[in-house]
């Protein structure tokens, strides 16, 4: 199994430093273009872009995303991938923000015409949590429809050993898991690492997100704050949240309420931070890896 640590470095930041390389030429994007990513030797032509990543596919016709800037060879020479100048020529490609005018799903993807309904992947992916599942199938309920790929809830890391048990996840039923502050170190990451020795491992990818609560993962514009408050440690943190916002905080019904006044200002991918956007990109890559595009 594959876990990703997000405390070890940034996964949007460029991330390649290598002394004995020249300095990096700029290269616009295009579709079909071959570049390769020079950490991982990853060598694929652009599909499409959008969120700051590069959707890169190889010759047997597996994806995989990587941020958009420096770190990629073409023909050999370094070069920093560099989004096209807004226009019409660009804007069957690159998704743009939301309301540009082209068609687009929440999650900044260009929209297709209406289709039928795929028959589902065998592959997953579970979302700790019932606020974070929400707001996944907000922001990218119409691309995983799109792409077969069912989002299960998960209620608890607790729960993961037994649901991997059962999923015998292998080559073509892969398991994708997004879990809530997957901090090392703790008992979630030990279950965690109880999984990664289990059968079918490698088949698992495990990611989260760095906040505390799912709320911090929109952009506290959105609900017009500069920054979502600093709670004490004591304070259960969405009380917290709702307390200090002048919102009813005393019931659960009073958080449901809370949540779904923050979930209605999230128009789509531009109001949620990098970071999460980030993980979900490459949890839907990796589910769907073994599978050939479909028509």
């Amino acid at each position: 199994m594959t876990v990703v640590n997000r405390y070890s470095r940034d996964v949007l930041a460029s991330g390649w430093r290598q002394a004995h390389l020249t300095k990096s030429e700029d290269l616009i994007l295009e579709v079909g273009t071959v570049v390769e990513d020079a950490k991982t030797g990853w060598c694929g032509a652009v599909v499409r872009w959008e969120n700051g990543l590069v959707v890169l596919e190889d010759r047997n016709n597996k994806r995989r995303s990587f941020p958009v800037g420096p770190g990629f060879l073409f023909d050999g020479r370094p070069v920093a991938l560099k989004l096209p100048p807004r226009g019409p020529q660009r804007a069957a490609a690159d998704p743009g923000p939301m309301g540009s005018g082209v068609g687009r799903t929440a999650s900044g993807s260009v929209a297709g015409p209406a289709e039928r309904a795929r028959t589902a992947l065998p592959s997953r992916i579970y979302v700790e949590g019932r606020h974070d599942a929400e707001l996944v199938e907000k922001v990218w309920g119409d691309d995983l429809r799109h792409e077969g790929v069912v989002v299960e809830y998960l209620g608890g890391v607790d729960d993961l050993p037994a649901i991997v048990a059962e999923f015998t996840p292998t080559k073509g039923r892969r398991l994708g898991v997004l879990v809530d502050h997957l901090v090392p170190g703790s008992k979630e990451s030990r279950i965690v690492d109880q999984v990664a020795a289990g059968t079918g491992g490698g088949f698992v990818l495990v990611t989260g997100h760095p906040y505390i609560d799912i709320w911090q993962a929109v952009k506290p514009q959105r609900v017009g704050l500069e920054a979502w408050p600093q709670i004490p440690r004591s304070v259960e943190w969405k009380k917290g949240v709702c307390a200090a916002l002048g919102w009813p905080h005393e019931t659960q019904a009073d958080i449901a309420a809370a949540w779904q006044r923050i979930l209605r200002q999230v128009r789509g991918w531009s109001d949620l931070e990098r970071e999460l956007l980030t993980q979900v990109e490459v949890l839907i890559d990796f589910v769907t890896q073994d599978h050939l595009a479909r028509d």
